[in-house]
């Protein structure tokens, strides 16, 4: 996922250069949060919910700078972010809701996605069946 990410970070760096614009990166300050362990709804759970979290804070960001291109009157731009950014964002969003409500069911729903999870199968199908 980091590499993917890096990537995505990358495309946008190289279509700025392209466009004539400046990127200016900034230092990156530590996550609040280091440790990922719960008590109350376990290591996994927890580790879901601030996954969906970032999912929705970045497309909240993507969403911003959508209307940016938008008010500038930039078809091209919105274009491609839209196309290569936001439909990603959405799904991501999707898939870790489903995990999230599945991971907090209990008894054998949790214990099949956890199965899954190990295996790398695709989680959000995992939790379609689990949460029907």
């Amino acid at each position: 996922a980091s590499d993917e990410e890096r990537g995505h970070a990358e495309k946008l760096m190289k279509y700025q250069n392209i466009r004539g614009g400046k990127v200016k990166l900034q230092s990156i300050l530590l996550p609040a949060v280091m440790e990922f362990d719960n008590a109350e709804k376990g290591d996994a759970l927890y580790a879901m919910e601030l996954t969906l979290s970032l999912e929705k804070l970045t497309n909240q960001k993507l969403l911003n700078l959508h209307a940016v291109a938008q008010e500038a009157n930039d078809g091209q731009d919105d274009g491609f972010h839209r196309g290569r950014f936001s439909h990603r964002q959405v799904e991501a969003i999707k898939k870790y809701q489903i995990c999230v409500s599945v991971r907090g069911l209990e008894g054998h729903a949790v214990w099949h996605f956890d199965q899954m999870l190990l295996n790398g199968d695709n989680v959000a199908d995992a939790g379609a069946l689990a949460a029907a």
